[in-house]
């Protein structure tokens, strides 16, 4: 039966800081990430191909406070997540392997998901 994974993508904000890309370079890129989706959706393996995500949000912790963040202290900003199917972590990660933001030099965090929704 096959499981479902959550891709997470993070950059490090600890990288070399390489400026905004040109909109030649970023034509580039979303085309990159649109064969990537398109090849995974075909295959019935990429669920929900996710969202980019804002720098910015709100926290609510314990005891209702709420905070800017999220991630004010963090050293890596999440970029944005996916919902892969597939069989294994192994095909899970042939899969992050091919997406463009590995290439680019971003992590993927893959973590299975619990299956509590149905």
């Amino acid at each position: 039966m096959a499981k479902k994974f959550l891709f997470v993508y993070r950059d490090s904000t600890s990288a070399p800081n390489q400026g905004m890309p040109s909109p030649d370079q970023m034509q580039e890129l979303m085309a990159r990430w649109g064969a990537w989706i398109e090849k995974f959706m075909k295959a019935g393996q990429m669920v929900d191909p996710g969202d980019a995500l804002h720098a910015t949000g709100k926290v609510l912790r314990a005891k209702g406070v709420v905070t800017d963040g999220p991630f004010v202290e963090a050293k890596e900003l999440l970029g944005g997540y996916s919902v892969i199917q597939c069989d294994t972590y192994e095909q899970a990660l042939a899969i992050a392997k091919e997406c463009p933001a590995h290439h680019d030099g971003s992590s993927i965090e893959i973590r299975e998901l619990a299956g509590l929704a149905g």
